[in-house]
């Protein structure tokens, strides 16, 4: 036995639980579609609202600035904008005067240049890194070539090319051999 049996008068039955009651069709209820929803107050937010912002004048743009905006919940629409704001970029219409026409093509041609200006463009530069010895090698030879001091080179397999194994083989000759 509950407190509201009690209070609202229940009536027992000999087993102890409450008498059948006869079953009651309840009635259909719906609800409309702004009423089921759990949004809250739609009708506060389907209304739109004008909201209005001052600023001040800089420097370069003095006076006061203003800006209104009509907002709902879905939608924003821009009133009213001061010029001068930061937000409002104002672009430039830029006219065409060629109509699609692709500008000409500007050619360009190598220069032929002397041997005295080859020469003094690689100065310095790294023309002989893949010759043996380097550059090294080769400020060597220029500075014996103008002393006068020609020596001669030393090779040690004559007629050889970078990358040449042939040395390494005869090597392996020698030691297998």
């Amino acid at each position: 036995m509950g407190l509201f049996d009690r209070l609202l008068g229940g009536q027992k039955s000999v087993s102890g639980t409450s008498p059948a009651k006869p079953a009651d069709k309840p009635e259909a209820f719906f609800l409309d579609a702004d009423t089921s929803s759990s949004m809250g107050n739609v009708s506060f937010m389907r209304r739109s609202n004008t909201i209005r912002h001052t600023f001040p004048g800089t420097a370069s743009s003095p006076g006061d600035k203003e800006l209104v905006e009509e907002v709902a919940s879905m939608e924003s629409r821009l009133e009213k904008a001061t010029p001068g704001l930061g937000g409002a970029v104002e672009q430039d219409k830029e006219l065409n005067l060629t109509g699609g026409v692709p500008k000409p093509v500007k050619k360009t041609f190598a220069e032929q240049i002397s041997k005295a200006e080859l020469d003094q463009r690689m100065k310095g530069s790294a023309v002989g890194v893949n010759v043996p010895g380097g550059s090294a090698a080769i400020k060597k030879q220029k500075e014996e070539a103008a002393a006068g001091q020609a020596q001669p080179q030393i090779s040690s397999q004559g007629n050889s090319k970078p990358g040449d194994i042939s040395a390494f083989k005869g090597w392996a000759k020698e030691i297998n051999g």
